[in-house]
């Protein structure tokens, strides 16, 4: 890595500490949001290497609950108005003010919740491969779930209907014809990648979402804010992948009812475009922000 980071432990409510790390120095700041539940910033570390050289300033925070940040066991804390407010704690404790954020899967979950309360903070939001419901994203993954031969199918709602969710089989299945397909589609994965998913936390993805990224039964399963998007008013990139978990039309009607926003679709993209089209997918945000930047977004 061409950039050395400066890495940062900020105390926030509850007496809880988070760890942040800056790369880069510039006025044009980005505050990064990963996903999981409880996953950690590791699989955003190609961040590091596309965007401090193009004069954009960088922050890697792990979220209370995620392996570099204090790790309580208070299923209380797991829901997402504390998480919000834990963003804005971390903004403040920053300094950061008309800066970027950026969340990717549940990290644009709370992106949008974030801006829907304090974008008055944003210079510009992006939000990547996430809808704007999990009943969106439920209905997406069980779509593609259901273009895969009938006995496959058949087996996996068997161990789900058993909650037999560590099943060796069941692991197997997901992997191979889910997660490789859908989630990152490069094989071998990244050991970045490998890591962000081997450091998950458990107790905050159980408790959140659910046993997988495709039984959705956690505490966030009602959430739905289609019809508050008209309210985000700064200028915002909508990101997602043809073979995204979350449907790309999804995406495109995201930047219908965004008033100043615009939509990336990576061709060759999966959840996590960030590393199966890379090129695509730091090419959109470059010339998202340079855009905002020029003011030809406002």
């Amino acid at each position: 890595m061409s950039f050395s980071g400066q890495s940062r432990v900020i105390p926030i409510s509850g007496g809880f500490h988070v760890w942040t790390r800056k790369v880069g120095e510039s006025p044009i700041k980005l505050l990064l949001l990963h996903g999981g539940p409880g996953s950690t910033h590791e699989y955003l570390e190609c961040f590091e290497e596309q965007l401090p050289p193009e004069g954009i300033e960088i922050y890697f925070y792990d979220q209370l609950g995620s392996y570099f940040s204090d790790q309580p066991d208070d299923p209380s804390l797991w829901n997402v108005e504390r998480f919000r407010e834990e963003v804005e704690e971390v903004r403040t404790a920053l300094g950061l003010d008309q800066f970027y954020l950026f969340g990717s899967s549940w990290g644009g979950f709370l992106g949008i919740e974030y801006a829907l309360k304090y974008q008055s903070h944003l210079k510009g939001l992006i939000i990547s491969n996430m809808t704007a419901s999990i009943a969106s994203y439920v209905k997406r993954i069980n779509a593609l779930r259901d273009q895969l031969p009938a006995e496959l199918v058949a087996k996996m709602k068997a161990y789900e209907a058993a909650e037999d969710y560590e099943n060796a089989e069941y692991q197997e299945l997901v992997q191979l014809h889910l997660n490789q397909q859908y989630i990152c589609r490069l094989d071998p994965w990244p050991d970045a990648v490998v890591r962000g998913f081997s450091h998950i936390n458990p107790h905050v993805y159980n408790t959140m979402q659910g046993p997988n990224e495709f039984v959705v039964t956690g505490t966030f399963k009602d959430w739905n804010r289609w019809d508050d998007l008209h309210e985000i008013k700064v200028p915002t990139l909508l990101l997602g992948g043809k073979y995204d978990s979350m449907d790309p039309e999804d995406k495109l009607e995201m930047g219908r009812l965004i008033p100043n926003s615009r939509v990336g679709i990576c061709e060759n993209g999966s959840h996590l475009s960030m590393w199966d089209d890379s090129e695509t997918y730091f090419n959109f945000i470059k010339q998202f922000i340079r855009d905002v930047e020029s003011g030809e977004m406002k």
